[in-house]
């Protein structure tokens, strides 16, 4: 069986929302209609990294060891991730936000979000990182490789107010911060053994309760839709 591919952003939101939508999606047999995407979202990520391209490490965060930033639009691959007690196997593919990469040698990977640091959202993002984090570190041959990656965090801004300048222009001001997170490749692996376990079963699990679009497609299936 070919290896299957696992977008890091899936192991977020997909993930803990539905495992059945997450089993679907990443074995090719169906996935949820794209949601619409606000490009306000996009105008602000880009402003974000436009901002911090040609400023030093340390104006993200004081804690953070001297270095640059390095933007990419590069996709990264990783090598194939076996688990044990399973013929299957996954490898992550995806693009990161920005890299750091600090004078003394070491890496570090921001993700930068237009949202509140909610702590319970910080777990699952970690796994994003802890993936990005896995192709740079186990490149598929050709890809870009950085090691070793010591430092993961979220870049977040969260606006709550509108105020017009002297020549008409409107600003958009919010709270702005940093958010670390703490490596824990172990554990990662531990996580993706249990993906791997629920990829392998020749059927799909069931449906979460609160899924919406689940409960859309058996509405249909009993109504002949």
């Amino acid at each position: 069986m070919d290896a299957l591919k696992l977008s890091p952003s899936e192991l977020t939101f997909l993930w803990d929302e539905c495992p059945r939508c997450f089993y679907l999606k990443v074995t090719g047999r169906l996935s949820r209609p794209s949601a619409p995407f606000p490009s306000i979202f996009s105008s602000i990520d880009r402003a974000m990294k436009n901002h911090y391209r040609d400023l030093p490490v340390q104006s993200l965060s004081p804690d953070l060891p001297p270095g640059k930033f390095y933007f990419s639009e590069q996709f990264i691959v990783s090598q194939p991730v076996s688990s044990p007690g399973h013929d299957l196997q996954v490898y992550f593919a995806g693009k990161f936000d920005a890299l750091l990469e600090f004078d003394n040698g070491e890496f570090g990977i921001v993700d930068f979000k237009t949202s509140e640091a909610k702590e319970a959202h910080i777990a699952f993002y970690a796994r994003q990182l802890e993936a990005y984090a896995w192709c740079l570190e186990h490149p598929l041959s050709g890809k870009l490789a950085r090691s070793p990656i010591t430092h993961l965090g979220l870049a977040y801004y969260s606006p709550h107010t509108m105020k017009f300048a002297e020549d008409g222009e409107l600003a958009l001001h919010g709270h702005f911060g940093w958010q670390p997170i703490q490596r824990d490749a172990a554990g990662f692996l531990g996580f993706i053994e249990g993906v791997v376990a629920l990829l392998d079963s020749p059927e799909p699990p069931a449906a979460s309760d609160e899924c919406k679009f689940c409960q859309y497609r058996e509405m249909a299936r009993e109504t002949g839709l």
